[in-house]
């Protein structure tokens, strides 16, 4: 198992990367970086925040790596990883927004945001916003669906494998994100 590391199988590359060989943990970045950072940023919408979660994500599963079973794709593992991250992430954001919400009237200058106005988009980015907003809207188990199906186009059996539910719950949570994101985009 020397040699390029770009034919060694999930399951080899993780046995190398728990003996020593830092090599093998390039290798899986190389693999899988780019989806898991399409997953996070698809859930968080901010790239800023997808590029550290991506950072966490990793960490976290390269800390973990001796519980990865090589039976199963390490790309499912590592976005289980990854979706965890997003869900702490919304967690803590949530308890920030509660915060910046209790400021006095007179600090609320210093807390609005300053995104682009509708008239400097270009139409498609517009719309394009619109639909990122109408999927961060929904409620978060719907959205991991629509992303990960939709988005990231995994198989109903990897989604339901990845978050842990039948794909029967796969089937039904999609058919309602897409009536919900309907109903939000007033289709």
């Amino acid at each position: 198992m020397t040699g390029d590391l770009s034919q060694c199988s999930d399951r080899d590359l993780a046995a190398l990367a728990l003996s020593g060989r830092q090599d093998a943990y390039r290798e899986f970045l190389a693999r899988y970086k780019a989806a898991v950072f399409r997953l996070i940023r698809s859930n968080v919408g901010d790239e800023n925040e997808a590029m550290d979660l991506t950072q966490e994500s990793f960490v976290a599963g390269f800390a973990a790596l001796g519980r990865y079973d090589g039976e199963r794709p390490f790309r499912v593992w590592i976005s289980r990883i990854a979706l965890n991250k997003c869900r702490d992430w919304a967690r803590r954001r949530a308890v920030r927004s509660f915060f910046t919400r209790a400021l006095p009237l007179e600090a609320a200058y210093d807390v609005a945001g300053e995104g682009p106005t509708v008239e400097a988009e270009a139409a498609d980015r517009a719309q394009l916003a619109r639909v990122r907003k109408a999927i961060a809207d929904l409620p978060s188990n719907l959205r991991e669906v629509i992303v990960l199906r939709g988005v990231e186009e995994l198989s109903q059996s990897e989604a339901a494998e990845m978050l842990g539910v039948s794909e029967k719950a796969i089937e039904t949570r999609l058919y309602r994100a897409r009536g919900r994101l309907r109903e939000l985009l007033g289709e």
